[in-house]
């Protein structure tokens, strides 16, 4: 961990089209500075900025350009520096490399989690429905997609949770065909959303599904749950209890 005192502070130019190993430069040296332990990095991405070549790079219309400056930058001790430093002139190929001397005044801080209870496992048991929901994915509801809309309605509605599935084959009550392909591109294709929570909490829930899904298909099937929690707090304990 990097501590109060003198440091290195290392900058890297590449450019932003720059690849190494099938990857993006900036992100595969960014890569190798997290396995190796480097405190912390940072990536800028530059507006305009030229190099070696001479050749001017820019953001501008007129000069448009996909290879812009990408700095990567990072504080590390002397010691630390010196022993990634080779593999990151490898890394660097044509970029620029560039160590200053500076002075770590304050090091960052691992921000301290409340602590928690240590609670055993805990391990529920029970009955409960599964809620599929088929609808279309250019389906809307007040200007935005109906299955975000959904998704933020069961929110509201403490549900106990949703997960939405994006399919690339299907076709619905009007016979069409929704497929996922560069040959057959459709901005239709079926979404499904899948709901496991108690009846009478999705009971409850209907009257809004009703004014919200105009098209598609709703189903209910009965489910049995389990459900493993680890170390949740003594409130989302009592009220499992108590259900």
């Amino acid at each position: 961990m990097l501590k109060e005192g003198p440091a290195k502070k290392v900058s890297i130019y590449v450019g932003e089209d720059h690849h190494y190993h099938g990857q993006s430069l900036y992100s595969a040296i960014l890569n190798f500075l997290f396995y190796h332990g480097i405190s912390g990095a940072s990536v800028v991405r530059g507006v305009a900025g030229f190099g070696a070549d001479h050749h001017l790079h820019t953001t501008r219309i007129e000069v448009l350009t996909a290879d812009l400056p990408m700095k990567i930058e990072f504080v590390e001790s002397a010691e630390k520096v010196e022993e990634v430093l080779p593999k990151l002139r490898q890394l660097a190929g044509t970029g620029l490399i560039e160590i200053q001397d500076t002075m770590v005044v304050k090091p960052a801080e691992i921000a301290k989690k409340p602590a928690q209870e240590s609670l055993p496992a805990l391990k529920l048991q029970g009955k409960a429905k599964l809620m599929r929901i088929f609808i279309g994915e250019s389906d809307k509801w007040r200007g935005q997609p109906l299955h975000k809309a959904l998704i933020e309605s069961m929110r509201a509605n403490d549900i106990a949770g949703v997960t939405v599935y994006h399919g690339v084959l299907g076709y619905g009550a009007n016979r069409r065909l929704r497929k996922d392909s560069a040959m057959h591109l459709s901005h239709d294709l079926p979404i499904m959303l899948s709901v496991v929570d108690t009846e009478e909490k999705l009971q409850s829930y209907f009257p809004v599904l009703d004014q919200m899904v105009q098209q598609g298909l709703v189903v209910l099937s009965e489910v049995d749950i389990i459900k493993y929690t680890h170390n949740f707090g003594v409130t989302e304990r009592r009220k499992e209890v108590r259900e």
